[in-house]
Parts: C-alpha cells; sequence; structure tokens
C-alpha cells in the first residue's frame, strides 16, 4: 500500500500538467518570437466554449471536439495576427501589452453576452470520469490523460521547434528579419504559422481545463496570471523549462491556501535564476 502523500503528488502533478498545457502555446509566441500576447487566454477560453458548446448543443464526442477547438483558435488567432498583431512586432513591449489586453477585455465582455456568465456544462463519458487504483491509492483516468497529452505535446514540440527547418526559420525571422528574407524565408508566412500553432495550443489546453477548472466568463483573465508565472519561471524560449515549471508549481497547488504558495514558488525560483529554469536570454 502505497501513503497517502501519493495521491497528493499525483493530483499536484495533474494541476501542473493543466497549467502546461495551457501556457505551452504562450513559450511559443513569447518564448520564440519575442511577442508579449496577454490575449492567449482568451484563445483558451475560446477552445473550451467550442468544447462545451459542440458537446452540449449537438453531442459530438468529446474527443472529436479538441481538433475543433485547437483548429477555431488557430484560425481565429491568425486573423488577429494578420490584422493586428503583425503591426506590433518591432513596436515596444508597452504597445503590445495595451493591445493585447485590450483584446482580453473585449472577449470577456463577448463570452458574458454570448454564453452568459454561468459556468458552462461539460458532460464526460462515464470512463473518463472513472478511476484505477493502484496500491490503495485512487488515480483518475482523465487525469492520467492530461498528463499523457502533456508529455506527447512535449516531445513534438521539442523536437518540431529545436530540431528542424521550421524551428530555425522562427528563429532566423525573430533575430534578423531583413536577413531571413533575403535567404528565401517568407518571414509573414512563417510568424503566421507559429502565432496559429501557439494559439491553437491555447485553444486545445482550455478544452481539456473546462472539466478541472471550469469555464465562465473570466477565464481569460483568471488563468493568464499563472500562464505568465510558468512561462517566466521556465525560461523564455524554453518548452522543456515551462514544462519543468509546470511540474515544480503544480506540487505546491493547494486550493485551501489558493495561490500564496505558487506566488511564493515563484518569487523564490526568480530570485535564484533570474533567467528562469532553462532560460536562454
Amino acid at each position: 500500500m502505497l501513503p497517502p502523500v501519493f495521491g497528493v503528488v499525483f493530483d499536484g502533478l495533474a494541476y501542473g500538467m493543466l497549467l502546461f498545457l495551457l501556457s505551452v502555446g504562450q513559450s511559443v509566441t513569447l518564448g520564440m518570437m519575442n511577442f508579449i500576447n496577454l490575449a492567449h487566454c482568451s484563445f483558451a477560453m475560446l477552445g473550451g466554449y467550442v468544447t462545451t458548446s459542440l458537446m452540449s448543443r449537438y453531442g459530438v464526442p468529446f474527443f472529436a471536439t479538441l481538433p475543433c477547438a485547437f483548429i477555431a483558435a488557430a484560425a481565429t488567432s491568425v486573423v488577429f495576427e494578420r490584422t493586428l498583431f503583425h503591426r506590433l512586432y518591432r513596436a515596444s513591449e508597452l504597445d503590445q501589452v495595451l493591445l493585447t489586453i485590450g483584446i482580453v477585455f473585449i472577449s470577456v465582455a463577448v463570452a458574458a453576452y454570448v454564453f452568459g456568465t454561468d459556468q458552462q456544462p461539460l458532460q464526460l463519458p462515464a470512463y473518463l470520469r472513472s478511476s484505477l487504483t493502484f496500491m490503495g491509492i485512487r488515480f483518475e483516468v482523465y487525469r492520467l490523460i492530461l498528463i499523457g497529452l502533456a508529455l506527447l505535446i512535449t516531445f513534438v514540440l521539442v523536437l518540431g521547434l529545436e530540431y528542424t527547418r521550421f524551428g530555425a526559420r522562427v528563429r532566423a525571422a525573430v533575430d534578423n528579419q531583413r536577413m531571413a528574407r533575403g535567404l528565401g524565408i517568407d518571414v509573414d508566412r512563417t510568424f503566421a504559422v507559429t502565432f496559429a500553432l501557439g494559439s491553437g495550443l491555447a485553444g486545445l489546453g482550455g478544452a481539456l481545463a473546462v472539466e478541472i477548472i471550469g469555464l465562465d466568463p473570466s477565464f481569460a483573465l483568471t488563468y493568464l496570471i499563472y500562464v505568465l508565472i510558468v512561462v517566466s519561471v521556465g525560461g523564455l524560449g524554453s518548452i522543456a523549462g515551462s514544462f519543468a515549471a509546470a511540474i515544480v508549481l503544480g506540487k505546491y497547488y493547494i486550493p485551501q491556501l489558493g495561490a500564496f504558495l505558487i506566488y511564493l514558488v515563484m518569487i523564490s525560483l526568480l530570485m535564484w535564476r533570474p533567467l528562469g529554469l532553462l532560460g536562454r536570454r
């Protein structure tokens, strides 16, 4: 029989993986593109509403809604990126913050108007609400799936962004757009695809988060802080760093104490390593 502390560790790990799934897209846009996108959780909220709407109104199976949440968030983000965000890639951080935080408040108002202010219902299939018992400790199936998805996404992103030509093109376009264009890189298309990837991952994370943390119009503001904490503690430009940060912060999530311990851990880690756990700059 395992001691009860293993159950607490498992819940903390699952919560950490949820934070990672919500924040990994921000690691892509902020860490690789140097663009401060405070509207990141608005795309996550969109993914959550897509999932709940498809399930409650049209009876679409849960796993079938996840690609829809990814595509909806990615497609919407491309529209914003091509019309608004790309104009501020070379602007100051303050300009980027003001624009994107404005979009957050607009998204909150639109969500409240369209869906109301109540929590959105989400009825998962029975097999996802079940649990497995191992040596006296109960492990919820849904949380096991969250952990598995987080591991898979980490592997794919690290492989795709660090060891492929696409990742090299993104870094080259960020470092020197003029030189990248001279080498034949389509900078506009590269940025659009990268932004769509980051926002699509946000939509996927938002869809997966509904079951555990719920969904209402305040989602885009409430969890923005946690996303920024994970990215800053993990280190800009590091997917693996965000993964490690999410594990560390999730381990200290205790609902009875609110966010106090998470903030304390964040401050301590950043005082020890100002660039984050695996930060490069």
